[in-house]
């Protein structure tokens, strides 16, 4: 499942095709079956999975993550389009490869848990997170850490030293009961899911505007709240959302000097490509066409 290496296909001659956060295998995703996402798969040259598609972490059911490890890699063999797989906090080692650029740098993609010293500021174990990341970017030989890439690895080695909790619950009330208690509750916790909605806009803006000063877009997940914001660093951030509720998610394709923001859309038991959101030109244009539903 490890496919790291991207061959760019240049926008103008192909269909890319963006999406995050499948969460496959947890029970709260709405993908309860890989075959759900094949309408996403067509029509396309290439989908690139930005993090979180399935929990590989090591966690109390071993057999049901690497049940899901082999559902997707068969559903990866069989869906008729090439998958590029981009790291996530929950996928940490699904590929060797955490960014990319796209659309001659103007695209940048990327998870976004970076964006956070601790990864989930909602989640229970923030600190001993912040710690241990803190320790791995000290670690890091001078000046490397100021690197995106250094810095995501070091993200990528703490996520992956993390137990599945809720995740891999089976049992529906206890998985209630851990998803409540890993996530919102006490109640600082829900609040802090709050600021890192309301902030993820603006760091991610600064993040790229920093690390990539040459994307005018960046697309981004985790935190699982789809939307279009632009950003006083210059950046429109896209975050693709997730399968899981409230919210729903999204797709970003490139095509044709395009960038465009759907909504996915449940039909028929599958997710298709819905409604359009939002609509920017690409190619480096002094002010970017937005239609915004």
């Amino acid at each position: 499942m490890k496919e790291s290496a991207f061959l760019p296909v240049p926008v103008a001659e192909a269909v890319l095709r963006i999406l995050s956060d499948i969460h496959y295998g947890d029970r709260l995703s709405r993908a309860h079956t890989l075959a759900q996402l094949q309408p996403l798969c067509e029509g396309v040259d290439r989908l690139i999975l930005n993090g979180d598609t399935l929990d590989t972490r090591d966690g109390p059911n071993p057999a049901h993550t690497a049940r899901c490890r082999a559902e997707v890699a068969d559903f990866v063999a069989r869906a008729g389009v090439p998958v590029t797989f981009l790291t996530g906090n929950h996928d940490p080692d699904i590929s060797d490869q955490h960014l990319l650029e796209l659309a001659d740098g103007e695209v940048f993609v990327i998870h976004g848990d970076v964006l956070f010293e601790c990864i989930v500021p909602w989640g229970r174990d923030a600190e001993p997170i912040r710690r241990k990341i803190r320790a791995e970017l000290a670690a890091l030989p001078p000046g490397a850490g100021q690197r995106l890439e250094d810095r995501v690895a070091a993200f990528r080695r703490v996520a992956a030293s993390l137990r599945q909790r809720h995740q891999a619950e089976r049992h529906s009330l206890k998985y209630a009961y851990r998803f409540l208690t890993d996530t919102v509750w006490p109640p600082p916790s829900a609040l802090n899911m709050l600021r890192a909605w309301r902030d993820l806009p603006r760091l991610a803006g600064q993040l790229a505007a920093e690390h990539r000063p040459r994307a005018r877009f960046a697309v981004v997940g985790h935190t699982h709240r789809p939307g279009v914001w632009p950003t006083a660093a210059g950046v429109t951030v896209i975050n693709t959302g997730s399968f899981s509720p409230p919210f729903g998610g999204m797709v970003a394709d490139l095509s044709a000097g395009r960038l465009t923001v759907r909504r996915i859309e449940a039909r028929r038991g599958a997710f298709h490509p819905g409604r359009t959101v939002a609509e920017f030109a690409l190619g480096r244009v002094p002010a970017a066409h937005h239609h915004a539903a």
